[in-house]
């Protein structure tokens, strides 16, 4: 009896998920969900190569120079880098006496009067990190219409479609188009937002940081700073940031690879040469071999002529 019991109430259950499914199926089929504006505008990165890309790429010094200068000079108003020192920068091509002469020049830190007491600031030296522009996190967010700039050391890595996406992000800014405005009303920015269709939700609050082309004056030599090319250097220089020990990393890579190449041919080479003599000894042989059937005959002959008789 209580097995028939238990038995029910299963089958009551097992109606109840079926009742359930059908009904969300036919929700589904008759009235299908509709579309987002982000959704149906949100646009994918855009295509874009550096020069680290592959497993040859190499950074360009000159590029992360220019790159390192379009943070400075727009990029660290708001944003700063906390993972990477002064010093780093000798790893693209800057001399020990030019960094320490940039942070003194450039930079101040934040530091405690040692007299006072009291907070203040201090050139920097090579040994500092890029300091935050902000003195905390709710000073940030009210010079910001209450969106905190992130830091941007690991920013490449931390962004779903890495270096491609932040390009796309610093070079799209746009209005939104007349056809999302119409099917979408509320898809318009708010104040104190941008529309940017690389963006997760279409519109940012960072304002557009790159507006024009020369906004950043480039040395002699260096490609014309327009705005795609400067979005591409800070680009490729936060490539640096967030993977300092790439060429590194690239170069043992390519090192293993090699050895392990030759180590498995070594190895073939090996087995082969230990187990060929074996190999021939103990040559497999089945009941078909001319030899082996030539034996059976011969059996059979014999128990033939002793009348056994063997059959097959």
């Amino acid at each position: 009896m209580v097995r028939i019991i238990g038995f029910l109430v299963g089958l009551g259950f097992v109606g109840v998920l079926v009742i359930s499914l059908f009904t969300d199926l036919s929700g589904y089929f008759n009235e299908p969900p509709q579309e987002s504006a982000e959704y149906k505008y949100h646009l994918e990165p855009k295509e874009v190569d550096f020069s680290s890309d592959g497993p040859f790429g190499r950074f360009d010094d000159a590029q992360l120079q220019r790159g390192y200068q379009v943070y400075r000079e727009v990029c660290a108003a708001c944003h700063g880098l906390q993972y990477v020192a002064f010093r780093n920068l000798e790893e693209i091509g800057y001399t020990p006496e030019q960094v320490k002469s940039l942070a003194a020049n450039e930079w101040e830190v934040p530091t405690i009067d040692p007299e006072l007491g009291e907070e203040t600031t201090r050139a920097a030296i090579p040994s500092d990190t890029f300091p935050n522009p902000y003195p905390n996190a709710i000073a940030a967010r009210a010079a910001n219409n209450n969106a905190y700039p992130p830091d941007l050391s690991l920013i490449v890595k931390a962004r779903e479609g890495g270096a491609p996406y932040i390009y796309s992000l610093l070079t799209g800014y746009q209005e939104p188009s007349k056809k999302l405005l119409a099917e979408f009303p509320s898809a318009a920015p708010g104040t104190g937002l941008y529309h940017n269709p690389y963006f997760a939700n279409l519109n940012i609050a960072m304002p557009p940081p790159i507006t024009s082309d020369g906004q950043v004056t480039y040395g002699e030599g260096a490609p014309e700073a327009t705005v795609e090319q400067m979005a591409k250097d800070v680009t490729a220089f936060l490539i640096w940031t967030a993977e300092p020990r790439m060429e590194s990393r690239k170069r043992a890579g390519i090192a293993i690879l090699i050895f392990l190449s030759i180590a498995t041919l070594l190895a073939f080479l090996a087995y082969r040469n230990v187990w060929a003599e074996a190999k021939r000894q103990v040559a497999p042989k089945g009941p078909l071999d001319p030899e082996n059937m030539a034996k059976r005959e011969q059996a059979k002959a014999e128990a033939a002529e002793e009348g056994r008789g063997v059959e097959g």
